[in-house]
């Protein structure tokens, strides 16, 4: 059952998100198509019977044509996303991984076990419904932060998601203000300004890499997430640079005290959610190339390729380059018929 709809569909939804958008419409069933790797770099096609929303109205950002989508496949651990709807027909493992290049455009999705590379992995924590993960330590240019002990808790309206449906990186404010602090402290001669009302902006015609620290995350069983100046920081013109990061505080009262990492942190990097084994992993990975995963049923390894979307390139803007990608890759390997 999936929000009030038994057996009988259509019927009709509204979902109210934390931003205060809404979208209303119908829950309907269809059937998707998936490409099935059938050998290496090659696919075949199967198909699956899923319920998903058709969305009629739009909202709030939702229907701005700045922040207008045409759609979201949804992969979260729920029971009506279409990731769980497919693995509870047996379609598919409750495994899938995603990477996604912000430099060239394009990148791999992929439902199944990734064999190559390897992947180190960090536990989910149990009973949550989001890719809740312990973090333990925040770093910023080999210097570990001194912050509360309980920044890290996870409970109602406290811990730390991994979120591919998000574009930017959000920190609680006990976390953002000294963390800006040492990221700025590297070039204390720069004149910031705020453009779109949300990002902290300055001229600096340097490599971004040599003048500005690492930010590191520090996750259970020494997981740990490197973000470079070059993920974190984008141009809005040759030589003006924009901060990524914002501030939980400043957005909702029940997201001020959350970590909400997103495409931001996660792109140039193979991110694997396995739900089989109840962990989550990353590595630092070329995302034009290539990985292997292993066939569930014959135990065969096979090569799967990059998508080339050379529609994203047009996008102007850095962040909205992000989710445009994300979203255009869904729908390159799962076309609904």
């Amino acid at each position: 059952m999936i929000d009030g709809c038994k057996k009988e569909f259509p019927c009709q939804y509204s979902i109210t998100y934390g931003d205060g958008s809404v979208t209303s419409g119908f829950y309907i069933r269809d059937n998707v198509q998936l490409d099935q790797v059938t050998g290496n770099l090659q696919t075949g096609t199967l198909n699956g019977s899923i319920v998903f929303g058709c969305g009629s109205e739009q909202s709030g950002q939702l229907g701005t044509s700045s922040e207008a989508l045409d759609g979201i496949i949804g992969f979260g651990q729920a029971n009506s996303s279409m990731f769980s709807q497919l693995a509870d027909a047996g379609k598919v493992k409750r495994v899938f991984s995603h990477c996604l290049d912000s430099v060239k455009g394009g990148g791999i999705f992929a439902i199944g076990q990734v064999v190559s590379p390897k992947v180190a992995t960090t536990p989910l924590i149990p009973n949550q419904p989001h890719y809740n993960v312990g973090l333990k330590d925040v770093e910023v240019g080999n210097e570990i932060l001194d912050l509360p002990s309980d920044i890290f808790d996870t409970g109602d309206r406290k811990g730390t998601i991994i979120d591919s449906g998000t574009t930017l990186a959000y920190v609680p404010s006990a976390v953002f203000e000294p963390m800006m602090a040492k990221i700025m402290a590297r070039q204390p001669g720069l004149k910031t300004h705020i453009v779109e009302e949300q990002f902290t902006c300055f001229q600096y015609n340097g490599n971004v890499d040599d003048g500005f620290p690492v930010v590191k995350f520090h996750f259970e069983d020494n997981l740990n997430l490197a973000v470079h100046p070059h993920d974190y920081l984008f141009s809005i013109r040759e030589d003006v640079w924009c901060l990524g990061w914002q501030d939980s505080g400043q957005q909702s009262r029940d997201s001020k005290d959350m970590f909400l990492l997103g495409d931001l942190v996660l792109s140039n990097k193979l991110v694997v959610y396995d739900l089989e084994n109840q962990v989550l992993g990353w590595t630092d990975y070329n995302c034009s190339s290539s990985i292997k995963i292993k066939d569930g049923k014959t135990g065969t390894v096979y090569e799967v390729s990059a998508k080339d979307i050379s529609r994203a390139s047009q996008s102007t803007n850095p962040v909205r380059h992000l989710t445009f990608l994300w979203l255009l890759l869904s729908a390159v390997l799962h076309r609904f018929v």
